[in-house]
């Protein structure tokens, strides 16, 4: 015998017995809106779970749209970093956020600059400058809201902090007009000024943005690196001009003001590597134009052009430091002639080059570029110094085994050095007739045999660093000539093959290895300069015309300015 079948329920009972619970329905969803409401006010942006697409300003400047001609090989190439950008800031974003970085091997997140997300702010240009609105708004809604917070008994590195978190606002907010932007970097720039609180007004190292206290950075003698003290006059000169605050422009000007005369040129145009806060003076004979003192020397010029060529004095600064560093700084390898620059302690060379000092070619070709009123035979000397700076920069690359380079190099010398100091040499080949190129200036063959590179590597490894492909760039800007796209896409092939890695790509070391051995570091300049540098050179148009934008020593390009009537006055700013 069968079982009776259970009768359906009819859709009145149904009825009933939801509103019988109905209870436990209002319960869940006053739950629910209880917890968004309390998630939403009180969890950090960049943690939020999004909904809806961040707002975006109307009426502002649109990123320039993605081209990628079929068949145009630099537009491909141009894509392929594109993909490489994407595919590196991708893993950050999921991996890394809201750490300053991500490690690409283990997408571990890391906090290297204070843990306000730095990758995130040093990314944001170079995703408007290809095209990447959507990320650019996504990310422009992670960053807003950031208080720069840090606890009383830390500091924020001065000069970092400006160059990275400062510089990128600036210059995203320059391309994008988001009104965030602004007030984002006007209230860093209210919390860094601490910085400039010193008998000198040389910014001292660390500033803590919370309760604005300041220290050395360790230093017993209170001093800080040339670098540090003069690499901040672009973004706050900038900001004071979008902001129309005094203070910005006053605090940064002020160690300015110690280099105008002849007192605190050290050594016929050369600046000392290193400066007392107190004294605002240097007691010690170190000159560079590498790390320490490299930014600095770039921000003469870049001052000059970013303020509409109106501070004379950046000029004739920028002059006299290029002429000192190219008579008494360059020199030439008896083997290979490889033209380089090096460092002088009391006088002497070190023989000593870092990767950090391709900029320089790039900064005199620029240099070369401009309405510097060089005479003729300066003119001809920052040229070829450019060239043969920048030649030296690529060898670095093509003799290695991964194509990539070392970070830092002691250069082939001989006992009499003087022999081997480029500027006599250049003299003495114009007093023989000019035959061929100056000495140091051509292209050298590619040598796979480390003992004949009259170099031998100190620091064999790669740091993703952006100083050769900046150098490429602003050399093809300026020449026209093909052969440093083509250098800078064997670099991009290099790092393809090499450097690349499940989360991102990573340093390496050893490169002159079959396998190379990677070592779980993407440093957040691997998307502001080195993509950023390389998608540009492989772009046909001109996304940022050096003559109408500068790009601070991070790659973040800010717009020429001219100051107002008002601001010469306010600011005593003089031919």
């Amino acid at each position: 015998m069968s079982s009776p079948k259970k009768a359906s329920p009819r859709p009145s009972s149904i009825l009933s017995h939801m509103l019988s619970h109905r209870r436990w329905w209002y319960f869940c969803l006053s739950f629910i809106l209880i917890t968004w409401v309390l998630t939403t006010s009180l969890t950090p942006r960049r943690f939020r779970f999004r909904v809806f697409k961040s707002s975006r300003p109307t009426g502002g400047p649109r990123p320039p749209p993605v081209r990628v001609v079929e068949g145009d090989l630099w537009s491909e190439r141009a894509n392929e970093v594109r993909r490489a950008f994407l595919y590196a800031y991708k893993a950050y974003q999921h991996y890394g956020l809201p750490h300053d970085e991500v490690r690409p091997m283990t997408a571990e997140g890391v906090d290297d600059f204070h843990g306000w997300g730095v990758t995130m702010f040093d990314s944001l240009d170079t995703m408007w400058l290809m095209g990447l609105e959507d990320l650019f708004y996504d990310t422009v809604e992670d960053i807003d809201g950031t208080d720069f917070y840090m606890d009383v008994d830390e500091h924020a590195h001065f000069f970092e902090v400006v160059i990275r978190y400062l510089g990128g606002l600036l210059s995203a907010y320059a391309l994008s007009e988001d009104p965030r932007l602004l007030k984002l970097a006007d209230d860093l720039g209210r919390k860094l000024l601490p910085a400039f609180d010193t008998p000198s007004g040389i910014p001292l190292y660390g500033v803590n943005t919370k309760t604005g206290g300041i220290r050395n950075g360790g230093r017993k003698d209170n001093s800080v690196c040339l670098a540090e003290a003069l690499s901040n006059q672009v973004e706050f000169k900038y900001l004071a001009h979008i902001t129309g605050k005094s203070k910005y422009y006053m605090a940064t000007e002020r160690p300015m003001k110690l280099m105008y005369g002849t007192e605190n040129i050290m050594y016929d145009g050369l600046l000392a590597t290193m400066w007392n806060v107190n004294t605002g003076k240097s007691n010690q004979t170190a000159f560079t134009a590498g790390g320490c003192a490299d930014s600095a020397y770039e921000y003469f010029l870049k001052q000059w052009l970013l303020t509409g060529k109106r501070e004379v004095n950046m000029r004739d600064l920028y002059v006299r430091s290029a002429n000192a560093i190219i008579e008494h700084l360059l020199y030439v390898t008896t083997d290979r002639e490889l033209l380089y620059v090096t460092d002088l302690q009391d006088g002497e060379p070190s023989h000593h080059f870092n990767h950090l000092s391709c900029f320089l070619p790039g900064l005199l070709a620029l240099g070369a570029h401009s309405p510097l009123k060089l005479s003729k035979a300066e003119h001809e000397k920052h040229t070829w110094a450019a060239e043969g700076l920048a030649n030296m920069c690529w060898t670095i690359y093509g003799d290695t085994k991964t194509g990539l380079s070392p970070d830092s190099f002691n250069m082939q010398s001989v006992a009499d050095s003087e022999r081997e100091r480029w500027a006599p040499k250049v003299a003495a080949w114009a007093a023989a007739g000019r035959v061929g190129l100056p000495p140091g200036v051509f292209d050298a063959q590619r040598e796979w045999r480390p003992e004949r590179r009259a170099y031998a590597p100190v620091s064999d490894q790669y740091l993703l660093r952006p100083e050769a492909v900046e150098t490429f760039y602003l050399m093809w800007r300026t020449t026209g000539d093909e052969k440093w796209r083509e250098r800078g896409w064997a670099v991009f092939k290099a790092l393809q093959t090499y450097s690349r890695v499940k989360y991102g790509y990573t340093s390496i070391r050893y490169l002159d290895e079959r396998t190379p051995f990677k070592f779980d570091d993407m440093p957040s300049w691997f998307f502001a300069e080195t993509l950023k540098y390389l998608f540009l050179l492989f772009t046909d148009e001109e996304l940022i015309p050096l003559d109408k934008w500068v790009f601070n020593t991070e790659a973040h390009p800010l717009p020429v300015f001219e100051w107002s009537q008002r601001e010469i006055e306010q600011y005593n700013i003089s031919h």
